[in-house]
């Protein structure tokens, strides 16, 4: 009997499960055969598993196997009963559909390795739920026309928001992830951190009102922050750049809004915005740098968003660049986000007029110099604008060579604000990276623009939601009252 090797977290015997997954029969037999291995396996009963179809190579007939693939920092132990391999079923279909439909079940069954029957029956429950219509006909291939699937973007609403330090703006989206309803607004760091609170939940109430209008009910509300934030208790532990620490947002947030959001640091929710939906499709090992007020950055490490020991890993805006440098608001000096931000920028472009050096920026009060004026003034060949970009990309550069060298990553995304100044500050990074990164993980990365740019958190927490109903979409299927009621 054939089957393929589960994947093994270091160098113990193989174990084949020659069983389909649409079956609790492998699960059952995994984890007895697992109990009986080495202490290596061991290790990996400790952590939570995700299982998903793997379908035999093609020189291989049978079934479809089961592999097995870890997921880092949650140590929780998921059961193998009925209940949880059709679950794991559920979510392979609406993954598939997402990424190619319009398909036929016929299509899914071969993508997924899954048997008809069984494809058959996850579909009609996901239609039952209203997430997923056929939308037409495919006659081109032998045998009877097979009906087309896609998601259905009318299922209901999904509300996002990022809380930045001089904005806040919110979006609300269908199904499909199309934006139906946006709103931005200023926003001042200096207000008590009350009256931002109250903005942001009005915004949402705002948000909330137009998916309403629109479509049947609430499937989430999302809000990326720009801090540390702590999952289990629902704490904003540390803004620096609001000057916040210790705000429980989550429980102020709910008690607004009646229903309790997903919360993520804007960075980590930006990566997973390019990821699922961006620039970032496809790949595996990806930092994502967002440069704004503040630097701040995300990790996917094999295909999942890595918050390392704690959950606040990429912070790399506050890599010490320079030890004697500016103060930053962490407190620390020289941070690296004191030399690249939106703020660094400004500062150079102002030293260099004080210096007196022509420049048509001299027109602009200080309220009206933007990163966008800068960009266009570089793009008339202003000299104070181009210095200043270069001085920014080239800092920008030195920092990512060293995180080149330090992960390896197949693509590193830069966004945030300064993103609209990419054409000036690609070469400058392009030219660090040649001069400093080593040579064998230069020729493995390549650096990108965001492709979602200012709207890549909002999006990143649309897609926050769609991960947590795909992953429980018989959970999500509640009436519209309840629907929204949403804990991470």
């Amino acid at each position: 009997m054939q089957g393929r090797s589960l994947l093994r977290p270091c160098m113990c015997s193989t174990i084949r499960i020659p069983q389909a997954l649409d079956s609790p029969a492998p699960l059952l037999l995994l984890f007895s055969l697992l109990t009986q291995q080495t202490n290596c396996w061991a290790r990996l009963l400790s952590l939570r598993h995700s299982f998903i179809t793997d379908p035999a190579p093609p020189t291989t007939a049978g079934p479809s196997w089961v592999r097995v693939l870890t997921m880092s920092g949650d140590r929780r132990h998921r059961t193998g009963d009925q209940a949880l391999v059709r679950q794991i079923n559920l979510s392979t279909i609406m993954q598939f559909l997402r990424q190619h439909a319009p398909i036929s079940r016929a299509s899914l069954a071969e993508l997924t390795g899954l048997n008809k029957t069984t494809v058959s029956s996850l579909v009609r429950e996901l239609v039952q739920h209203n997430y997923v219509h056929e939308v037409g006909i495919d006659s081109t291939g032998p045998g009877r026309p097979a009906r087309l699937l896609e998601m259905n973007p009318d299922a209901g609403f999904i509300v996002s928001a990022e809380i930045g330090v001089d904005f806040i703006l919110a979006i609300c989206t269908d199904f499909a992830s199309r934006v139906i309803w946006r709103r931005q607004v200023a926003s001042d760091p200096d207000q008590e951190q009350e009256a931002i609170v109250r903005h942001v939940a009005a915004l949402l109430q705002e948000a909330l009102a137009a998916g309403h209008a629109a479509l049947p009910r609430l499937l989430g509300v999302s809000v990326g922050v720009p801090g540390l934030f702590d999952r289990q208790t629902g704490t904003l532990l540390f803004a620096p750049n609001l000057r916040w620490t210790n705000v429980p947002l989550q429980a102020l947030l709910s008690r607004e809004l009646g229903v309790v959001p997903i919360l993520e640091n804007e960075a980590n929710m930006a990566t997973v915005g390019e990821h699922l939906f961006g620039a970032a499709r496809g790949y595996d090992d990806v930092l994502y740098i967002s440069v704004g007020v503040g630097l701040g950055g995300g990790i996917i490490s094999n295909g999942r968003l890595s918050g390392g020991a704690t959950g606040f890993a990429s912070e790399f805006g506050h890599m010490t660049m320079d030890p004697d440098g500016a103060l930053c608001n962490c407190g620390n000096r020289g941070c690296w986000e004191t030399q690249v931000s939106q703020r660094a920028l400004f500062r150079a472009v102002r030293e260099a007029l004080a210096a007196g050096t022509p420049s048509e920026l001299a027109a602009a009060n200080h309220d009206q110099l933007t990163v966008a004026r800068i960009t266009e003034a570089a793009r008339l060949g202003d000299a104070v604008a181009l210095t200043a970009l270069r001085q920014i990309g080239r800092y920008l550069g030195i920092g990512i060579a060293s995180l080149v060298n330090a992960f390896s990553p197949e693509l590193i995304v830069l966004g945030g604000i300064l993103s609209l100044a990419g054409e000036f500050l690609l070469p400058e990074i392009d030219a660090e990276l040649e001069r400093r990164a080593l040579h064998w993980n230069r020729e493995a990365t390549r650096v990108t623009l965001s492709e979602h740019g200012f709207d890549a958190c909002v999006l990143g927490g649309v897609a926050l939601v769609y991960q947590a109903i795909q992953g429980q979409p018989a959970a999500f299927a509640a009436p519209p009252a309840s629907a929204g009621y949403i804990t991470r």
